[in-house]
């Protein structure tokens, strides 16, 4: 009798471009999903939760030994595709593993090796886009510069995550806040993705404190003929809009300042919010727990922990304030470790029981860890919780 083992390593010989694990033996089963993608050296194996994704690299063999494992006791189903064959592995209410294989014509190869370079991305190299020229991603001919191929494709997948998003947006301008825009890298791409690929009227509003970042960004959008793309010298906390925003976006908008943004996004009824956090101090200062000490007995954990737990509760009170929420991962443009961006999306208001378990589970790790979070606070003492 084959094993499901067997069936695994007879695929990954034909060196797969993706695979999807899916069919979870259990309704309660937290991950409902994992793609496997080929990366030429490596593979990459992307865990898909409810509300979350996580990203894992891996060999040839530890590939094998996870899609084995999953197989084994949680997964009912494999779908796998290489150049040439479409492979699937199913199993049996006994337990018992079938193995079927199929030719196909399409080459899916295409899109995972050679370092992505094939990928259908959204902007698209050979197309002369002036930002990101004077970034020095692109050349004067729009050709991806060789050492700036990672920020490119993080820029992609920050279009990627809006393109998602937006789709559902049928008004003829859409309304745009970013919140600590910076240099305004990414400020600059949406309004192209906006005006140039979907062919949307948009009006974008970039708010920073840095007066001469301002004056930088308003001649630069000037230059590049951006002429519903401003910037504005001003604080987060207290900001007073002149228009309603349909999306707003903080992209590394220090600590509490993220806080205040998601909250200026709440009270306006924003539809949708992006916002990748950044330096998270405020809970890692407060937090203490006598009976959960273990997560603050060492700085390296205490300082992590603090920051996860900060992007969890801001997911839970925006989810009581009406939007589906989900945290996903982002790499910035810098190139640094993998940050947490949220997507939020506003729906109709949950019902007040669901809405009260976001809100106590919110609460419990509050008083277990002696919290008191900006956006709670400000939440609560405008009557939204």
């Amino acid at each position: 009798m084959i094993t499901t083992l067997e069936y695994i390593n007879k695929i990954f010989a034909d060196a797969p471009a993706k695979t999807v694990i899916s069919k979870p033996a259990s309704k309660s089963s937290l991950c409902k999903k994992i793609v496997i993608e080929n990366k030429g050296d490596y593979y990459q194996a992307s865990k898909y939760t409810e509300k979350q994704v996580f990203h894992e690299n891996l060999s040839v063999q530890q590939t094998i030994d996870l899609c084995s494992a999953m197989l084994e006791k949680d997964f009912k189903q494999l779908n796998s595709f290489s150049k040439s064959h479409e492979y699937m592995v199913m199993i049996s209410k006994k337990g018992k593993a079938s193995f079927k294989t199929k030719q196909i014509s399409k080459d899916l190869t295409q899109t995972s090796t050679q370092h992505n370079r094939q990928k259908n991305y959204l902007i698209k190299e050979g197309t002369v886009v002036p930002p990101l020229v004077d970034m020095g991603i692109f050349t004067k001919e729009g050709k991806v510069v060789q050492s700036m191929y990672d920020k490119f494709k993080q820029i992609n997948r920050f279009i990627e995550i809006i393109d998602d998003s937006v789709k559902e947006l049928k008004q003829d301008t859409v309304n745009i806040i970013d919140f600590g825009c910076g240099k305004s890298y990414l400020t600059f791409i949406v309004y192209y993705y906006f005006t140039e690929l979907r062919s949307q009227k948009v009006n974008i509003v970039g708010l920073d404190l840095k007066e001469d970042v301002i004056k930088k960004c308003n001649a630069a959008a000037q230059r590049y003929g951006y002429h519903s793309l401003n910037f504005k010298l001003g604080d987060i906390n207290g900001y007073s809009s002149d228009f309603r925003p349909d999306i707003v976006m903080t992209l590394h908008a220090c600590d509490t300042a993220t806080d205040y943004a998601l909250y200026n996004a709440v009270r306006w009824n924003t539809k949708m919010i992006f916002s990748v956090p950044c330096c998270q101090h405020e809970l890692n200062e407060q937090i203490k727990s006598e009976n959960l000490s273990l997560f603050t007995n060492y700085g390296i954990i205490q300082e992590r922990f603090a920051a996860l737990t900060t992007d969890a509760i801001r997911g839970n009170l925006l989810e009581c304030c009406g939007y589906k929420t989900q945290l996903l991962e982002f790499v910035d443009l810098s190139h640094t470790p993998k940050n947490i961006l949220i997507r939020a999306v506003k729906k109709q208001r949950n019902s007040e029981k669901v809405k009260e378990k976001y809100l106590q589970q919110v609460k419990a790790v509050m008083n277990e860890f002696n919290l008191s979070p900006t956006l709670y606070n400000l939440l609560s003492e405008d009557n939204r919780l």
